[in-house]
C-alpha cells in the first residue's frame, strides 16, 4: 500500500516582503469532503502500516489494564456534612461523581470504604457514563456543588471543541433544573448565597472574554458583569476558599488585572484590586490575620521570581513584603486557610510548598514539608475547607505511585491515606529515577531526568520528551502506563528544556519570543549529552511532545534529523507562523505575548519563519514520525500536522521506498485533549508505545 499523496494547490502568502508558497493549505476546509477523505486515506494507510505491531499493542493494553485498579474510589474530602468522592468500576469508561453522610462530624479522619462493598448513604451526584451514552466524545468541565450543599452544577462537551453546555441537578430531589447554558467554558461559580452562578464564554476566536451572573430559575436574562475588549486578555472568574469574595482575573502572558466582589450579594458590583500595567502579573487570596481582611498578593513588580505581599482588603495598594524575591525561588502560588497559610514555590526546578501559621498577633515561623525522595513533587491536594484541623497534601515520583497525606495542624503528624494502587508485581525498589545535567551550546546547565529499571545496561533505547513553553513545569510524575516501556528496556528522560518554568521566571524569558530556539537547541544538547554519555545512541533514541511541544519536535526533526531514530509529534503545533499570522483564528492574538507579533514586527515574523517546522522542511533523510491530531482541536488546527506529513512525504527523496516512515493518524471525534473514555485512551497509549517501542529498536 503506496502513502496518499496530498495534491498541490498553491497559496500565496506574502507578510514583510517575504512571500511564501503554501501548497497544502486547502487542507484547512474541513468541510470539503475531499479533505475528510484525504484524513481518512491516511489513518487506513497508517493503520495498514502499523498493523504487524497489533499484538503488541494489544499486550501494552492488556498490561496497562491489569496494572489498574478498575473498580476504585478516591480519598473522601469533607465539605459541610458530607464526604465527597470520585468513583470508576471496571467496564466502565467514565467516573462516577458521589458522596455520603459525615456521621461524626468531630471526625475528620476519612472513612476507609471497601470500594466493593455498598456506602452507607450514598448518593451519586453525578455518573458521567450516563451523561456520555449517545456520544462518541465526552468531556466533563465543571461539577460543582453550591456551599449549601444542595445543588449541583456541571458542563458538558459532547464534541470535543471546548464548548461547554452547563447544567444544574437538584441533589435533595435528584431532579434536574430547566436552566441550561450552552456555549459556555468549563468551569462555574457559586456565589455564597446558593442561586448565583458566575460562569465564562468565549468569543468567535475561542478567547474566554466574557464573566456572566446566572440567577438560578430566574426568568431574567443572565447579567453580564464583565467583558475583556482586549483581545490579548483572557478572563477566568473564581471564589475565594473562605467564600467571602468572587474573584474576576483577566490576564495576559504578562500581564494580569483581578476584581473582587462580595460573593453573599447577588447583585454585587465589582472592584479592581490594582489596574493593569504592562508586564506586571499578580495573583491573591484572601486571608484574615489579626482579625483583619487582607489580601495575599503575589506580584512580579521589580521582582522576576515574585514576591509576596499583603494589604488590607479596604487599602490594597497598602502594601507590607512577607517573603522578599529570590534569584533562586520561584514562588507559585499562596493559599490563604483559617489559621494558616501555603505558599507553593520552585527550588532546585522541583515543586515545593511551605507552611505558614496566622493567628491573632499575625504570621507565625513558617516550615517546609518535605520528602526524602530526589526527585519528589509535592502539593496541596484538595482541601476545600477555609477552616479544618488538617490539611491534604499529595507527593509523587517518577517510581512514587501517588501518595495522599493528612497533615494534622496541630502536632504536625502525617498520615498516608492512600497510594495509587498498581497491581501486580511492581516494587518502586526495582527502578532507579536521577537527575541529570545538559550544557547547552550558550553554557546554559539544563536539568534531565531520567528514570529506568535497577540494572539497566546502558547504551539503552531511550524516549526522551519535551514541551518547553507558557512557563509549564514537567515535574516528576506516577506513570502506571509507561511501566510497559520501562520494563522493556527503555528509559525515559525528561528534557526540562527553556521556556518551562523549571528554574524560574528567567528560564521561561530566554525561551520565548525571540529567545524562542533556546528551546530547541536545549532539547539537542540533552539529546547529545545522552548519547555523548553513552546512556544511548542516535538509531536507539525516539523523541517525544505534544502541543507546543509538537512544535518542539518539528524544529528539531528538521535541525537535527540524524540524532533521532524516530519523533512522535501530537497534536503539533507546526505550522506556528501561519497561525499566529491570522488573528481570527482561535487564540492567536492572546498568543503574541508568548511567541511575538509578526503581522506587525517584521523581525519576529523572520525569526518565526527560520524556525517553524512545516516552512523548512527539506528533501533530506528524515526520521521516523509519527503525527497524531484530532479533527475537533480547536487549539492547534488538524491542519498543521496535516500539513506537515505532506510535506515530509513531497521532501522525501524516494517517497514510495521513505513514505511509511512518515505517518499521520487523526482522531475524527476528539479535541485538543485526544479521545474520551480511560479505555480508548488505553489504546492510544498502547498504539504510541508500540509505534515508539519499534521504532527505537534493540541494542
Amino acid at each position: 500500500m503506496k502513502p496518499p499523496v496530498a495534491k498541490r494547490v498553491d497559496t500565496r502568502r506574502e507578510h514583510h516582503g517575504d512571500v511564501f508558497i503554501d501548497p497544502y493549505e486547502w487542507l484547512r476546509d474541513k468541510s470539503d469532503r475531499e479533505v475528510i477523505d484525504y484524513l481518512d486515506a491516511e489513518n487506513a494507510f497508517t493503520e495498514h502500516v502499523t498493523a504487524d505491531l497489533a499484538p503488541l499493542r494489544q499486550k501494552i493494553f492488556d498490561e496497562i489494564k491489569a496494572r489498574t485498579k478498575e473498580t476504585d474510589l478516591s480519598v473522601p474530602t469533607r465539605r459541610g456534612p458530607w464526604w465527597y468522592y470520585g468513583r470508576s468500576f471496571q467496564g466502565k469508561q467514565y467516573g462516577v461523581q458521589c458522596r455520603c453522610p459525615v456521621t461524626d462530624p468531630d471526625d475528620w479522619a476519612p472513612p476507609q470504604f471497601d470500594e466493593a462493598t455498598e456506602i452507607p448513604g450514598e448518593q451519586v451526584l453525578l455518573d458521567e457514563n450516563v451523561e456520555a451514552e449517545g456520544h462518541d466524545f465526552f468531556s466533563l468541565g465543571a461539577a460543582t456543588v453550591s456551599i449549601d450543599g444542595n445543588i449541583l452544577a456541571y458542563s458538558v462537551d459532547v464534541k470535543g471543541d471546548e464548548r461547554y453546555t452547563l447544567r444544574f441537578k437538584d441533589l435533595r430531589t435528584g431532579e434536574p433544573y430547566a436552566d441550561e447554558i450552552s456555549g459556555v467554558g468549563a468551569g462555574a461559580t457559586w456565589g455564597a448565597d446558593n442561586t448565583t452562578v458566575y460562569y465564562v464564554t468565549v468569543d468567535e476566536a475561542w478567547r474566554p472574554d466574557t464573566v456572566w451572573r446566572h440567577r438560578l430559575g430566574a426568568d431574567t436574562p443572565d447579567e453580564q458583569v464583565y467583558h475583556e475588549p482586549d483581545e490579548r486578555f483572557w478572563v477566568a472568574v473564581g471564589r475565594t476558599r473562605s467564600n467571602k469574595y468572587v474573584l474576576i482575573a483577566a490576564g495576559s502572558a504578562v500581564t494580569s488585572e483581578m476584581r473582587y466582589a462580595d460573593a453573599a450579594d447577588p447583585d454585587a458590583s465589582f472592584q479592581t484590586v490594582w489596574p493593569r500595567r504592562d508586564g506586571i502579573e499578580y495573583s491573591l487570596d484572601h486571608a484574615v490575620v489579626g482579625g483583619e481582611d487582607r489580601f495575599l498578593i503575589l506580584h512580579n513588580d521589580g521582582a522576576e521570581n515574585f514576591t509576596l505581599v499583603d494589604a488590607p482588603v479596604s487599602d490594597p495598594t497598602d502594601l507590607r513584603t512577607l517573603i522578599e524575591h529570590r534569584g533562586d525561588v520561584r514562588l507559585d502560588a499562596v493559599d490563604a486557610f483559617d489559621g494558616h497559610l501555603v505558599v507553593s514555590y520552585r527550588a532546585d526546578a522541583l515543586p515545593r510548598i511551605q507552611l505558614w501559621p496566622v493567628d491573632e498577633s499575625g504570621y507565625g515561623r513558617p516550615s517546609d514539608i518535605t520528602f526524602d525522595s530526589e526527585l519528589m513533587s509535592v502539593g496541596l491536594s484538595a482541601n476545600p475547607n477555609w477552616s479544618a484541623p488538617k490539611m491534604r497534601i499529595g507527593a509523587t515520583s517518577f517510581v512514587t505511585p501517588v501518595q495522599i497525606y493528612d497533615l494534622d495542624l496541630a502536632s504536625g503528624e502525617r498520615t498516608l491515606l492512600r497510594e495509587q494502587p498498581v497491581l501486580g508485581d511492581y516494587r518502586p525498589q526495582d527502578y532507579v529515577e536521577r537527575r541529570d545535567w545538559a550544557v547547552a551550546s550558550d553554557g546554559a546547565r539544563v536539568p534531565i531526568s531520567i528514570v529506568h529499571r535497577v540494572g539497566l545496561e546502558y547504551p539503552a533505547p531511550v524516549l526522551l520528551y519535551g514541551y518547553g513553553a507558557y512557563e509549564a513545569c514537567e515535574d516528576p510524575r506516577f506513570s502506571i502506563a509507561r511501566l510497559s516501556l520501562l520494563d522493556r528496556g527503555m528509559a525515559f528522560a525528561v528534557a526540562h528544556v527553556r521556556g518551562g518554568g523549571e528554574l524560574g521566571r528567567p528560564w521561561y524569558e530566554h525561551g520565548k519570543m525571540l529567545e524562542k530556539r533556546n528551546t530547541f537547541t536545549d532539547f539537542i544538547a540533552v539529546a547529545s549529552h545522552l548519547v555523548g554519555t553513552d546512556v544511548t545512541r542516535a538509531e536507539n533514541m525516539v523523541a517525544y511532545g505534544g502541543s507546543a511541544g509538537g512544535l518542539l519536535m518539528g524544529a528539531v526533526a528538521n535541525m537535527a534529523p540524524d540524532l533521532f531514530a524516530g519523533i512522535l509529534a501530537s497534536v503539533p503545533f507546526v505550522d506556528p507562523l501561519t497561525t499566529i499570522l491570522d488573528p481570527s483564528l482561535p487564540l492567536t492574538v492572546t498568543e503574541w505575548d508568548e511567541w511575538g507579533n509578526p503581522l506587525e514586527d517584521p523581525d519576529v515574523y523572520h525569526y518565526m519563519k527560520s524556525y517553524a517546522p512545516y516552512e523548512n522542511v527539506e528533501p533530506r533523510q528524515y526520521p521516523a514520525i509519527l503525527a497524531m491530531t484530532s479533527l475537533n482541536d480547536t487549539r492547534v488546527y488538524y491542519t498543521e500536522p496535516a500539513k506537515w506529513v505532506a510535506a515530509l512525504r513531497h521532501a522525501q527523496q524516494d517517497p514510495e521506498a521513505e513514505g511509511v516512515r512518515v505517518l499521520l493518524k487523526t482522531e475524527m471525534n476528539a479535541g485538543h485533549g485526544g479521545i474520551s473514555g480511560r479505555y480508548e485512551r488505553w489504546k492510544e497509549t498502547a498504539f504510541q508505545f508500540a509505534w515508539i517501542l519499534e521504532t527505537a529498536g534493540d541494542i
